[in-house]
């Protein structure tokens, strides 16, 4: 290897074994013909042989020169060949999400689809979790959250969108539900306060016969599709199934106050899977949004 020249001298002198000339060789290489012509000088005093003949104005190749061709273009036609095969094979770091339950099942996956179509090397893989997140102690590097908790201020969080809460029922209980009469209101422990936010924000008292407690929202989904009574959602967990009429939100929807963001243990650099998921995940918040703007007040 301490024998080898300069890898630009064999670089250039390949170009011009090439042509076969020191101006298109320049051409090629965005230099003077001067320079390329001094490097084929210092390259044939530092190996110690001819490798080109000057006559008529031309030059053309010696036999070593010829030898040196073929080994240089084997040499660079590999190495082209090995980075090429390098850039398509090396996979792109997984993007580790970590997201509260309900909303990764009913919002995130369903939609991740089109992420895929838009970005099909970026690979995602969810993990199910809420309230505070230490990437330092795991294998996560982005955590969607509603800002109801404190986050490490040395984490960077970018808005995604507002959140929406309001009343869900079956379409056929939806006229009882808005007489006011007493109801059997579905709570969850993961946001307790939710109904006593609706109605403070709402300026309303639902009355209620009964009331049932469970420990996540998709299980409470289950319970209001089962009929088992009048829960409160978030807009984004039953977007299908207001849309496809499954279940009714009697008095809409009002934002309470919080949000979702993304959180990153680093910034959100341009073009990287991060940035593009950033990217994507405010878009299909503002889609949806849009979507069913009708139920929100």
């Amino acid at each position: 290897m301490k024998n080898l020249p300069s890898l630009n001298a064999l670089r250039v002198f390949e170009t011009v074994a090439r042509y076969q000339s020191l101006v298109r060789a320049a051409e090629e290489l965005f230099v003077t013909s001067g320079a390329v012509s001094r490097q084929i000088r210092q390259l044939e005093t530092a190996l110690g042989v001819i490798l080109f003949e000057r006559r008529n104005r031309g030059i053309f190749l010696t036999s070593a020169g010829e030898q040196l061709k073929q080994a240089c273009q084997q040499a660079f036609g590999l190495m082209a060949l090995t980075i090429d095969r390098l850039q398509q094979t090396s996979p792109l770091t997984p993007l580790v999400v970590s997201c509260e339950p309900t909303i990764m099942m009913k919002w995130l996956i369903p939609k991740l689809i089109t992420f895929k179509a838009h970005y099909p090397d970026i690979e995602v893989h969810l993990v199910s979790g809420g309230g505070y997140i230490d990437f330092s102690r795991s294998s996560v590097n982005l955590a969607i959250r509603r800002n109801d908790f404190l986050w490490d201020r040395r984490y960077v969080a970018e808005r995604l969108g507002k959140e929406w809460i309001g009343p869900i029922c079956l379409p056929e209980t939806e006229n009882h539900a808005i007489t006011h009469q007493p109801l059997t209101l579905l709570h969850t422990h993961t946001r307790p306060e939710a109904w006593n936010d609706w109605m403070s924000g709402v300026k309303q008292i639902i009355p209620k016969q009964h009331e049932h407690w469970f420990e996540h929202f998709y299980i409470l989904l289950e319970a209001v599709m089962a009929g088992h009574g009048v829960g409160i959602s978030s807009i984004y967990m039953i977007e299908q199934e207001l849309s496809d009429k499954r279940v009714s939100a009697p008095y809409g929807f009002i934002p309470d106050g919080s949000a979702y963001y993304l959180i990153s243990p680093e910034t959100f650099e341009a073009n990287t899977p991060q940035s593009l998921f950033l990217g994507w995940l405010k878009k299909a918040f503002h889609d949806s949004q849009t979507r069913l703007a009708d139920f929100c007040h």
